[in-house]
Order: structure tokens, then C-alpha cells, then sequence
């Protein structure tokens, strides 16, 4: 084992299942201003005139290795990072019958991928890319990529209902928005793994979807392992090929979805919601497609683990999970989801000061 790595090398270590001089930890997911500015000592004057750069500032401070994203609340009077304009609604204000005509008037998977500028789309994303690493210093920036791979949840773009009768009752047309999906993904995983070759993205990328809720998937495993799983496989493949192993976000109780995504590819997972059944000490068990150990993002609880638990408490979880891990997978120490304000400050630091007596 290493001693003294830089952020950089930690992750590279991980990443390929090697061993660091510790387990790395992530941040970006803090959706608290007042922890972001008690943890750097700024006034609220001073974070809301950055607080983009204050954020960056806390993580640093913290003693984080990788950035997966920086939440800055939609307004001085919230936490929240999305709100009523960008969450997704149930009725999206369009009949079904008007949805049916829009998908039936997609372009189709081939016109998409054939239409993708990608030189000059990928000059964008280098030099946004670029941009952020020199904010992030010695931290990795490495922001989830949810457009990459493959799209299932167009509930987003329809509403739920739309979306969900679709399925049930327009196959055709559920097909279709797969394969764009497919399609879509593929473009977007192209992006990334140009920058993996380029040294600007690291060898493992955060992405996936929220299709399951705590009692499983939203639509049926038969559906999904027939429609998306292989296009899920397409959309992969660049990421693949380059060596960058795709860490899946885990929302809800994803156990029945586990065998395809990770037959589709994926190679790490991110969460987990223990309530549901997301065991870590069931899920390190499990080996990629090649037979490797996959990468953990995680796994503590947002729910029932930090915002409840002592900081000793959660030294002692962070501390087992990086032995569960221990020669069972690759371990990248992160939350399940959301810092939200209900969780300690106390709690936050213990998370990350355990890793760096383990």
C-alpha cells in the first residue's frame, strides 16, 4: 500500500481495484448553505456572491478526493436544488394521445446518432470540463453523467402517467423510446470516455436512474431485461472499451434489477438504502460480468444512519464498511443520496474523519 497519495492516485488506486493509502471519499452532495459556510467560516454575504467556489472551498476543507457535483439551493430561502419548474410531475400537461404523436414523430436511433456533432459538442464538455478541474485543485472532478449509457425514466419529459400507460399499453412506441434512449446514452458515453483517454474524466463514472421505489422496480424486470437492458449494453460500450467501469446510482429497492445491469455492463453501484433490503454485506458478494469485484459509491444512509445516528456511531459504520469491503470490492466512502439539513454537521465530519484514522 501507498503512502501520501493525492486525491488523484487514491481514486486511480480504487478505481482499479487496487489498494489505496486509504479509502477515498466523495462529496458534492451537501445541500445545506449553512454547513457549506460554517465549514469554511464565511458570512452569508460571502457564500451567496459564489457559493459555487465556497462549496468547492468546504469539500477541500473536508478533505474530499473526488466531486461528483456542487448543490447551490434554487433560492436564498431554500436547501432544495431543484424545485417545482425541474421536478418531475405526474401530468406534464399533455394527453396521451399527444404524447403517442410526439414519440411517433422522434427522430429515429440512427438519425440521432448520425446527426451528433461530436467534435464540436466535445469541445464544449473539454473545456467545461477543464474549467470546473481548475476550480476543484487536487480534487478529481467528476460529475454523474446521467445522460450516459441508456435512458429509461422519460417520465420526466411525458409525467408519469403518460410515461407508464405508454408502456403498458403502446409496446411499439415504449420500444422506441428505449432505443432513443439507447441512442442518447451512446452519444453521451462517447463524450466521457474521449475524456477518460484524454486524462480528463477518471476510469469509473457515476450514473443510472431512479426506476425503483423502496418496494421495487417502478416498471416490470421482464420489461426492462427485454427493452432496456440492451440498450443499456449499446450505451455502455464506449465506456467500456476505455476501461471506465460505469457506477450505477441505487435508489429504492434495486435487488431485482441487479442481475441485468450488471450483466448490461454496469460495474460498481452507488448508494444504498438498507431499509429496502440494499445490503452492503449481500452486494459486495456480487462480481461483474468478468468476474471482478465491483466498485462501491457509498454506503451511508441518509435516512436512517446519519441523520440519527452519534458521530461516534457513524465512525464505527464507516469503519465497518470499509472492512466489509475489504478484499470483497473496491470501496469509494459516499452517501446513499442527499446532505440534507436534518444531518449534523458533527455527522458530516465524522464521515469524513474516520476514513483517515481506518
Amino acid at each position: 500500500m501507498n503512502k501520501g497519495m493525492t486525491p488523484k492516485e487514491r481514486l486511480k488506486a480504487a478505481f482499479s481495484l487496487e489498494a489505496p493509502d486509504r479509502t477515498p471519499v466523495l462529496g458534492g452532495w451537501i445541500a445545506c448553505p449553512s454547513h457549506i459556510m460554517e465549514i469554511t467560516g464565511v458570512d452569508e454575504k460571502t457564500y451567496w456572491e459564489n457559493p459555487q467556489s465556497v462549496s468547492i472551498q468546504a469539500y477541500q476543507s473536508l478533505g474530499t478526493d473526488g466531486l461528483v457535483d456542487v448543490f447551490v439551493p434554487t433560492s436564498r430561502d431554500t436547501y432544495r436544488c431543484v424545485d417545482h419548474t425541474t421536478y418531475a410531475h405526474s401530468d406534464k400537461g399533455m394527453t396521451l394521445e399527444e404524447a403517442v404523436a410526439e414519440i411517433d414523430a422522434m427522430p429515429s436511433p440512427e438519425q440521432i446518432e448520425s446527426n451528433f456533432d461530436f467534435e464540436s459538442i466535445y469541445g464544449e464538455f473539454r473545456q467545461s470540463r477543464q474549467k470546473m478541474q481548475e476550480c476543484c485543485g487536487d480534487m478529481v472532478w467528476m460529475p454523474a453523467e446521467w445522460a450516459a449509457g441508456a435512458r429509461v425514466s422519460w417520465y420526466s419529459h411525458f409525467g408519469y402517467e403518460n410515461f407508464f400507460l405508454i408502456i403498458g399499453m403502446y409496446p411499439d412506441r415504449a420500444q422506441k423510446l428505449m432505443e432513443i434512449g439507447g441512442a442518447q446514452g451512446r452519444c453521451q458515453s462517447r463524450l466521457v470516455a474521449r475524456a477518460v483517454r484524454e486524462g480528463l474524466h477518471p476510469h469509473a463514472v457515476f450514473l443510472g436512474e431512479d426506476i425503483c421505489t423502496q418496494r421495487g422496480p417502478m416498471i416490470s424486470p421482464d420489461f426492462m431485461e427485454q427493452y432496456f437492458a440492451p440498450q443499456l449494453r449499446y450505451g455502455l460500450e464506449p465506456l467500456l472499451e476505455v476501461g471506465c467501469r460505469p457506477v450505477w446510482h441505487c435508489d429504492g429497492d434495486v435487488r431485482l434489477l441487479l442481475d441485468f445491469l450488471i450483466d448490461s455492463g454496469v460495474q460498481g453501484l452507488q448508494g444504498f438504502q438498507p431499509e429496502c433490503g440494499m445490503l452492503l454485506e449481500e452486494i459486495v458478494k456480487r462480481r461483474t460480468r468478468d468476474g471482478e469485484p465491483l466498485v462501491i459509491f457509498g454506503p451511508l444512509s441518509v435516512t436512517t444512519e446519519l441523520p440519527v445516528c452519534r458521530p461516534d456511531e457513524i465512525e464505527k459504520k464507516v469503519h465497518h464498511a470499509i472492512n466489509v469491503c475489504k478484499g470483497n470490492a473496491s470501496l469509494v466512502l459516499f452517501t446513499a443520496n442527499t446532505i440534507n439539513p436534518d444531518i449534523p454537521l458533527a455527522n458530516i465530519r465524522a464521515m469524513y474523519e474516520a476514513v483517515k484514522s481506518s
